[in-house]
Order: structure tokens, then sequence, then C-alpha cells
């Protein structure tokens, strides 16, 4: 760069980010302006072709002088900008970077004045998204990082330290920023500075180096034109559709990090800002898991800093310090993690107690949700302070929600009373058990060490709570189904309805045409579900961090219409809602998706096992209804073509249990074809009788039957499935005959007589009531079957022997 002092002037008058609009984000704004006059577009025009057809870069750095000087940038419009800024491209600025961190002695200018001009350019650029996006502006985010990180200390200095420690002279060979960058790592620790050392010079003695590192000490703090410019550039990145993975994939949290713990200038203001916004969203699991120790570092400094603000100040920084709280499950079981929120909930349980305002009461309370979501009851604090927060967070959604129709809830509000929502839900979770019965094991937590005259007391704020949002509920329009609050308010009732139904009894009821119609808007993909797509990525409880797919509203109802649908006046309200229909609707879905995923990736889901729970409930108890809408025609379909694939996934046995038992229940109901069978339904009891069969298995002597090694894991929920899907398989026989020709051909028969012939014992009485009574439906309607089993019961063996209903069935005494 020769010849470069002679325009030094230019580092100061650059157009930059901060340009003339103030600090750090003016440069988007320099299109503002009157324009130029013709003197000025004259000289603009000539210096735009110096600048294209500069030799060095002595003229191109006075080619923009002049134009910062002559054409002041809030008299240029964008399309002059850009023109300015293709004219200089990045090669100018990315040279001034690296050339500063090797410490070039014939740069013609210092190292700290090439990192201020370089910076101050990368910024005016940067404000141009193409620009901010060009690879050759990316290729200097580590550079401009490790400013950020560390300092514009020259790399120059510290090889010339490192030559005198060691004689050795450091690698030079740097040909791009990028492998500048291998030389002032962000996350690199400089060795300490502002000491008094001795080192030996050339010829051996010994130089008092105090007032070189008193150099270094005042050189490692940025300065604040330099930090604008630097953030700038990273905040202009990070806006991109990409960027934030651009900046995370740059070493941009070890960076940031550090310059938050150097207290580098603005790493308070804007360092933490844009930490903050690489930690939301969908990205907050992706870096925890990448930089685990760093951010929890940061966090207990975060965290020490709020225990130790004041009153005013602490309420300011709750917010801030929900972003830089890990991912639920990340890292829960690390003692420093709960030493933190140990601390924070110090910190809180005064603010909770004090008499705030609702404006300051709200992110306090988002705080304490955040902090259960990752620790739950276990730190919170005393009983008496849990009911004092549940009673809060009561409070609040009572006063927010109980409005009159029509008043809109602003956004803040709203945000407070999701949070709201998770303490009630957490609360419910807890209190509702111990309300049920008192358990004899000793409490796990502070809530769960409530008195039943507490867990009263919380239950009925609870109740009160809820009854607030069944009454904004039932004021929601469907052009407002889209809205992220209405879906947070719905979800939360939901988990409510799914622990208690009994109270509000009459309110849920008469909400239900908005429950089940907000459900099926979504699954049926009517309403937009962007906005609660992006909503969801954002959200600070955990709950909400998932990703959308239009079933949520009715994954979260389900637990609800299982209880619900076995009463009758829910149910007939239901039905006159087409809830069947709904529920049909998303297994279809569910195992569309499903059916398409690996056998590795074939993950349970419970919700498709609670919708088959709902779903029998309507078959026992409304056998008009299954055997006249044509929705139990499409479900007997779907589990004709579903069961056989569910039997050889290990996994999904519970969910298999469940299409098995619906199939046969719903079986029971039809009478016998009049003509040929079709084959759908042969390989659905086919499929059936193999998987029922499977269940039990016997030893080579007597001893008592034991359950099968595939079914023994899920036994405890799919037992009685089992036993009501063999009772179902009895009710199918009586209505139509010919299935006891299948369960003959599959030797279901053959299978279970010399089991049951053979076996001392079975399980428990009731798996001997199911077993007899599908071998007295068979009795009944098949002579051979009757024959077989006769023959079997005269041998008086086994646990055949002890039942005597079968006895009877087949005239054995």
């Amino acid at each position: 760069m020769a010849d470069s002092a002679d325009v030094t002037p230019a580092v100061n008058s650059l157009p930059s980010g901060k340009g003339e609009q103030g600090e750090g984000g003016g440069g988007s704004e320099m299109n503002a302006g009157g324009g130029l006059t013709d003197a000025q577009t004259e000289v603009l025009e000539r210096c735009l072709h110096t600048l294209r057809h500069a030799k060095n870069d002595s003229h191109t750095l006075a080619a923009l002088l002049l134009i910062t000087r002559l054409c002041p940038a809030n008299q240029l419009d964008k399309p002059t900008l850009r023109r300015i800024f293709e004219a200089v491209s990045l090669t100018l600025p990315a040279r001034l970077l690296v050339t500063a961190v090797r410490g070039n002695d014939h740069s013609g200018l210092p190292p700290h004045e090439l990192l201020s001009l370089g910076t101050a350019l990368l910024a005016a650029l940067s404000t141009d998204p193409d620009m901010a996006s060009h690879p050759q502006l990316l290729t200097t985010i580590p550079l401009v990082l490790g400013i950020l990180a560390n300092g514009p200390v020259s790399q120059q200095h510290r090889e010339q330290n490192q030559v005198g420690e060691t004689g050795q002279s450091p690698d030079s060979k740097v040909q791009s920023a990028e492998s500048a960058n291998t030389q002032s790592n962000p996350a690199s620790v400089t060795e300490s500075e502002g000491k008094t050392s001795k080192k030996k010079d050339g010829d051996g003695s010994e130089v008092n180096k105090e007032s070189t590192s008193q150099e270094n000490t005042l050189s490692s703090k940025v300065d604040e034109a330099m930090a604008a410019d630097c953030y700038q550039i990273l905040t202009a990145v990070c806006a991109l559709p990409r960027g934030p993975d651009q900046l995370l994939n740059r070493g941009a949290i070890p960076a940031l990090c550090r310059a938050v713990e150097q207290n580098q200038t603005f790493s308070q203001e804007k360092g933490l800002a844009l930490l903050g916004c690489l930690l939301s969203g969908k990205m907050k699991d992706k870096v925890w898991s990448k930089h685990p120790v760093e951010l929890l570092s940061l966090l207990i400094r975060l965290s020490n800093d709020f225990c130790q603000a004041r009153d005013q100040t602490r309420l300011n920084m709750c917010a801030q310090l929900v972003q830089f709280l890990p991912p639920v499950g990340g890292l829960a079981e690390s003692e420093e993690l709960k030493g933190v929120v140990a601390r924070v909930w110090g910190a809180l349980r005064p603010m909770v107690q004090a008499k705030l305002t609702p404006r300051d009461i709200g992110p306090v309370l988002v705080l304490s949700a955040c902090l259960l979501d990752l620790c739950g009851w276990d730190l919170v604090g005393p009983p008496k302070f849990c009911c004092l927060l549940v009673n809060r967070a009561c409070v609040e959604v009572r006063m927010g929600l109980e409005e009159p129709p029509g008043n809109e809830l602003n956004p803040e509000l709203q945000h407070t009373l999701t949070g709201c929502y998770r303490i009630m839900e957490a609360a419910i979770e807890q209190a509702c058990c111990l309300g049920a019965s008192q358990t004899t094991a000793p409490p796990q937590t502070s809530i769960a060490s409530l008195s039943l005259q507490q867990s009263r007391q919380v239950l009925r704020v609870l109740e009160e709570a809820f009854s607030a949002l069944v009454y904004h509920l039932q004021q929601v329009d469907p052009s407002r189904y889209a809205d992220p609050f209405i879906f947070a308010t719905f979800r939360s009732l939901c988990s409510w309805l799914a622990e208690e139904t009994s109270c509000l009894k009459e309110e849920v009821t008469g909400l239900l045409p908005f429950l089940i119609g907000y459900s099926r808007s979504h699954l049926q993909g009517e309403s937009p579900e962007q906005g609660l797509s992006d909503w969801m990525t954002k959200m600070s409880v955990r709950e909400e961090r998932e990703t959308w797919t239009g079933k949520e509203p009715l994954r979260y109802l389900l637990p609800a219409l299982c209880h619900l649908s076995a009463e009758e006046g829910p149910r007939k309200v239901l039905l006159t809602l087409d809830a069947p229909a709904l529920l049909v609707d998303f297994l279809s879905q569910c195992w569309t998706s499903l059916k398409g995923k690996s056998g590795a990736s074939s993950t349970r889901d419970p919700s498709m096992e609670t919708a088959c729970s709902a779903l029998l409930n309507f078959t026992v108890t409304e056998p008009e209804r299954v055997r006249k809408d044509p929705c139990f025609r499409t479900l007997e379909v779907l589990l004709s073509e579903a069961l056989p694939v569910l039997v050889h996934k290990p996994s999904l046995l519970v969910l298999a249990a469940n299409y098995c038992t619906l199939g046969l229940m719903m079986g029971r109901l039809k009478s016998a074809p009049s003509g040929s069978v079709e084959a759908s339904q042969r390989r659905f009891f086919s499929t059936a009788l193999r998987f029922l069969r499977s269940a039990l298995v016997s030893g080579s002597g007597p001893d008592p039957v034991k359950v099968s090694l595939s079914w023994e894991e899920s036994w405890d929920e799919a037992a009685e499935l089992w036993r009501l899907g063999l009772q179902a398989l009895g009710g199918c026989v009586r209505a139509q005959p010919w299935i006891t020709a299948v369960v003959r051909e599959e030797g279901w028969l053959k299978h279970t007589l010399a089991m049951l012939s053979q076996c001392s014992a079975l399980p428990d009485q009731h798996t001997q009531e199911a077993l007899e009574e599908a071998l007295c439906a068979m009795a009944d309607q098949c002579p051979v079957c009757k024959k077989e089993i006769g023959d079997m019961m005269r041998n008086g063996k086994g646990a055949l022997s002890c039942m005597r209903n079968l006895k009877k069935s087949v005239g054995v005494k």
C-alpha cells in the first residue's frame, strides 16, 4: 500500500454504519436527503471513475475521501451508494484488515488505523444486503470477531514478543482473510497485559517492557467508532436469511462471549443483543449443544449481575436473562446450572412478594416460568412461596382475560400471560395428583410438600383462572384462529381439562363447539399456519418450542376428549360436532406420516393411542352411530391397512394393541356379510389373531403362563387392551360366524388350547375370563371348534380345567 500515509484523514471520514446518522445504524439511512447539486454530481462521477480505474490503494482512498467531504452521506440515494460500493469492492477493506493483523511494516499506516479504515468500509458496504451476503465479506467475519473479542492489538506486536521469548519467528504466510483468522482466533485467550515484565533483547541484555505493556493495555480496548462498525457488520449479516448460521460457523459465540467477559466496548449493549438473536428460536438447541461451556460461563456471569443488581435494574434484566437460559433438558443434570437457577430464584422471591405494577410483574413471571421449565419445582422455594407464585400468575390471567369483549390484548400482556399459563400448568400437574390422593411417598418437590388445605387453595385459584380462559375463548371468532395467543390459551385450557373435567363442566361443554372447530380448522389447514409456526420457534416456554404441523391443537385436546366422550352429556354434544370424524381424520394423517418413515425412525406417538381410546368410548357407548356413520367405515379400512404393518414394529406395540382392539370392537357390531368376505377384512382378522396369540407363552412343563418377551416391556399398558380385544373377538365370532374358520386356519384355537392344557395357571383372573369368553363364543358358533375344545377339556389338565363356563358350553362335566 504505497503512499497510504497521504490519505490518513480518510479513516475518520468514510461513510459507515454509524455515519452521520448516529452510532451503529446510520448506514441504512444514507439514501435519505435532498439529492446532489450539479457540481456535486460532476465531482461524484469523476470520483467514481477514479475508483473504477484506481491503480493503487492511495488513489482509491483519495477518491473516497473526496466523496465523503464534497458529497455528504445524507444526500446520496441508494443507487448512488450502490455504485460507490461496487466501485470500491470488498477487496480493499478485506486487505486492510489482513494487513493490520499481519503487522506489515510497509503498509504506510499504523495497524490501528488500518483496522479502523477497513471496518469503516465494511460497515458501509454491509448496509446493502447483497454486499452483506457476499462471500468476500463473510470471510472477514472471523477478523471482525477477533477485534471485538481481543481488542485491536496488532499481531505484529505479539509476534515480536514471541520472537523475544522463544527466538522463533511465527508463520507469517497469510494469504486471505480466513487464513489471517488462524492467527487471531476470536476464542483465543491473549496474554495478560498491563504487567511489567523484563525480557532480553537481541544482544542478551534485559530490557524493561513496562511501557510496551501499557501500550498494549491501552490498545486492547476497542474504540467506540471501530466497535460500532464491527457490530454494524455482524448485525447486517445476522439479518440475512442464513445470517445466524454464517456467524455461528465463523466462531461468533466464543468471540462474543469473550467480548462480554472482557467488558469490551459496546459488548453489553450490542454484544449481548447479538448473542440474544443467535440464541433465539430454533438456533438455541444447536448453539447450546455446540458451545455449552462458553454459554454456561456467560449465564453464570449474567445471573450474578442479576442477583447483585438493585431493584429496578434487576427488573429490567429479567427479559434479558430469559434469552440466555439453556434449552429444556440440555443441561438438566448440571450442578452448575442448578446453582444458577437456585441463585436466581433467591433474587426472584422478593420480587414476586413485592407490590409490583402489572407492567413490572410480567417479566418476573415469564422468567419464573422459564426456570420452572428448566428445573421444575425443586429449587423454587418453600411451599408458601410456591402457592404465592401460582396465585400471582392466576391473578394476572384473570385481570388480563376478564376484559370486556372487543378489548385487544397488547403483545406485552400476551407474552406475560403465556408465561403465567406455564406456571399454572406446572402447578396443575402437581396439585391435582396431590389433591386426589395424598401419596405415602416422601415429597420430591416444594409444591409436593403442600398441605391438603394448601393444595385445595391452589386448585381453587387455578379453577378461577381457567374459568377466565374459558370466558376469553368464548369470544374468539374463527378469523382469529391463526392468532398465536389464541393457541397458547387453548393449549393451557387443554392441560387443565386433561387432568380435571369435573370442574367447570357446563362451561366446558358449552365451549366444545369452539374447541372442536378450532382443532378441525388447523388439522384441515383452513387457518394460516405460518404465524403460528414462527411463533412456536421463538417461544421461551418449552411446550411452544416445537415445529408446527397443524395437528398440535387436537393433540392437546385429545386427553380431554377421552374423558368427555365417556360422559353422556358432553358425548352427545361431541356427536353433533362430528368429533368421531375429526379423530379418524387425525389418525389417517398420522398414519400417512408414520408409514413413510423407516423402522428406526418409527417412534411412538401417544396422541394416536389417545385418539383410539376416545374412539373406543364412542364404539362402546354409541353402537348405532358406529354402524351408520361413514367415518367408521373409513376407520375400518385404515385399521385393515395399518395393523399388518404395525405388528412388525416392536416400538409401536401399544399402538398396534389399540388398533387391534378398536377394529375388533367395531367388528362385533357388524352383521355377517351376505356375499363373500372382503379380502381386507379377512387380512385384518388374520393379523389380529396372530397378534393376540403372541402375547402369552408357556414353557415345556406345567408352569404358569408367562408374558412373551415381545410384550413384556409394554404389558402394563397393553394388558387391558389385550383382554378387551379377546372379549371383542368373542363378540365378532357371534356376530360373524365366518370368523371361526379364520380362527382355526391361523392356529389360534389349537395354540390356545395347548397352552391352557399344559400350564398350571394364567397371569391373573381377568386374563382367564377373557380367554374363556372367546372360547365360549367359538364353541357356540362352530361345531368343529366345540368338538376340539371338548376333547381337550375331557383330559382335565392345566388351567383349561378351571373354566367352568366353557365346560357348560361344550357339555363337559
